[in-house]
């Protein structure tokens, strides 16, 4: 099957699926979505029909779902998402959503790799604790690609909202910077990872490492950025420079992979320049709504594959009984390491700023998980340890966009809608 084919069945399913919901089901795209693929999963893997079933696995299969998100979707996405920030809002914010980016991940990442490690040992079930923690590096970070694309159909106080979205488009780089770092050490330790971490070698290495993925894609995402601004301002017309921003995403994330530094962070730094100051400064006013409209449908579109792939992926799989319970005994273990990651944090920084009501709860409940944790599960050395944390990676995913996702809107009618200071 070449790719022409590939992407054909992906759109056609992706506009079935979107249809359905619709015309029938009305919920929220992604969600909607997700729900018409999982039931349709689930179908064909209850009822086994065996052409349909054999046909729909072998072709997830052939999909390298790492490589679509991460190597691809991904950059579409936090570029996509970038460009409607408004960068004085996220700069009043910035030490909430900078500490929630950095230490809240962090927290969470320990959190809830010991909270899975200690859990699973009393189930029964043996899972180093490096790879407790990769699970906890992976699943930490709320998806910007979930919650921007749901928070966009629920009212949310613009400082929550504000809060929220600044976080997921960080958290996400950060998230993958700490992912990398831990998979590289349970490599450099071969399996516990004890010999890494007891050097001092071991340990400049791996600041290092974040340094140079976290810190340089920063830097790199504002000079593309820069330079992507002052080619827009020397032209006006508008399907050049749509093209421009084209390039910044694809060539940009790519070079910024090949030269080991954070493309996420790449792209969500670059997306907030081109947003904010190039839509002020280097755009006319035609150029901007084309750009607008542009990168909305890519937005919208690349969003429903995703969850369509997500609802799909179910098929391949394989739940039994026990693996079932631990997947979903991880869903309040996850929950409770976003509450504490959170509510830490915020709390102490209520000694000198003001949040709304319901802040910590909001974050806590709007902080879904979508593909980006799916792909680096699915990026995983083969083997026990992946397939167990696949399912556990999937379980929390689902809910977070199935019930989380669904709820939300009612945790936000709660909040008050005064203006934080």
């Amino acid at each position: 099957m070449n790719v022409f084919e590939i992407l054909a069945i992906i759109l056609t399913i992706t506009a079935i699926f979107a249809y359905i919901n619709e015309r029938f089901i009305k919920l929220p795209t992604p969600i909607g979505v997700t729900l018409v693929g999982l039931i349709i999963s689930l179908g064909l893997v209850i009822f086994k029909n065996e052409f349909l079933g054999l046909w729909a696995e072998g072709f997830l299969a052939s999909l390298n779902f790492n490589e679509i998100v991460m190597g691809g979707m991904l950059s579409f996405l936090l570029f996509a998402g970038s460009l409607t920030v408004n960068l004085d809002n996220i700069n009043k914010q910035k030490w909430p959503i900078l500490t929630l980016a950095t230490l809240g991940v962090l927290m969470s990442t320990f959190i809830v790799g010991t909270l899975t490690f200690y859990s699973l040992k009393l189930a029964g079930i043996h899972l180093p604790y490096l790879y407790a923690l990769l699970f906890g590096a992976l699943i930490s970070p709320t998806d910007p690609i979930a919650v921007l694309s749901i928070l966009r159909k629920v009212g949310v106080p613009k400082g929550i909202e504000t809060l929220i979205t600044g976080e997921s488009l960080f958290n996400d780089g950060v998230g993958v910077v700490v992912f990398s770092v831990i998979l590289s050490l349970l490599g450099a330790g071969h399996g516990s990872g004890q010999e890494a971490a007891s050097s001092s070698g071991g340990a400049m290495a791996i600041a290092t490492l974040f340094a140079q993925e976290a810190i340089g894609g920063i830097f790199f995402g504002m000079a593309i950025g820069l330079i992507a601004y002052y080619l827009l301002k020397s032209i006006d017309e508008y399907s050049v420079e749509i093209l421009i921003t084209l390039a910044l995403v694809t060539g940009g994330y790519a070079l910024a992979i090949h030269w080991h530094t954070s493309g996420p962070l790449a792209m969500v730094v670059a997306g907030i320049f081109i947003g904010n100051q190039g839509r002020l400064f280097a755009m006319s006013e035609r150029t901007r709504e084309h750009i607008d409209t542009f990168w909305e449908v890519i937005d919208e579109i690349l969003n429903m594959i995703l969850f369509v792939l997500i609802g799909l992926e179910v098929i391949i799989v394989h739940f039994d009984a026990k693996s079932l319970f631990i997947s979903i005994l991880a869903i309040p273990l996850v929950l409770l390491g976003r509450f504490i990651s959170v509510s830490l944090p915020i709390s102490l920084m209520r000694l000198r700023k003001t949040f709304l009501p319901y802040t910590i709860r909001m974050m806590v409940w709007g902080g879904l998980r979508g593909g980006i944790s799916i792909a680096l599960a699915l990026s995983l050395p083969a083997g026990e340890e992946r397939d167990l944390i696949i399912k556990l990676t999937y379980a929390v995913v689902v809910f977070s966009i199935m019930i989380q996702g669904l709820t939300i809107g009612k945790v936000a009618a709660k909040i008050p809608t005064e203006r934080i200071e």
